[in-house]
């Protein structure tokens, strides 16, 4: 038996309005004092990456993938190991190890910018984990919002209120 029934997100997008800037707020402050409280990169990037799913919860398949570019996200994650690399190698160009804290007179301690090198290399760790993480989101997302039986044209329907649309 099959029901067609009207779904009412305004409540779900009112949520996901709401609670979005909370996640994105606390993964980036997670990120930016990982070097001097518990927690860090990969923490903040995980909790910021957490926004994805906001977006899907509220706005749907459709909502997200106009929101948000899977390319760029993939591109972006590159981007994030390449300049962790590139901190972590500042050691090596100031002849001493590979991940050698070479800026560690920078800052009083207790102070968000008080570990030099290791906070570089937290902001790319948190940096790559929020766009990887993020991909790998809506890749799942992108998954399990197709059906089986619709002819892939492109175009992913969601929600009942859009395919009740998509007939009239």
């Amino acid at each position: 038996m099959k029901k067609n029934w009207k779904r009412d997100d305004m409540i779900v997008r009112s949520l996901a309005d709401s609670y979005l800037p909370i996640a994105l707020i606390l993964g980036f402050y997670v990120i930016i004092h990982g070097n001097i409280s518990p927690g860090g990169g990969f923490q903040g990037g995980v909790l910021a990456a957490s926004g994805v799913l906001l977006l899907y919860l509220g706005y749907g398949f459709r909502g997200i993938a106009t929101a948000l570019n899977m390319e760029r996200l993939h591109k972006l994650e590159a981007v994030g190991a390449l300049a962790y690399v590139l901190f972590a190698m500042l050691g090596i160009f100031a002849g001493y190890n590979f991940c050698c804290n070479v800026l560690f007179e920078s800052g009083d301690i207790g102070d968000v910018w008080s570990s030099g090198t290791i906070a570089l290399m937290n902001y790319a760790v948190g940096f790559k984990v929020l766009t990887g993480v993020g991909f790998l989101l809506l890749l799942i997302i992108a998954l399990l919002a197709t059906d089986p039986s619709h002819k892939h044209d492109g175009t992913i329907t969601t929600t009942e209120q859009e395919r009740e649309g998509e007939s009239k």
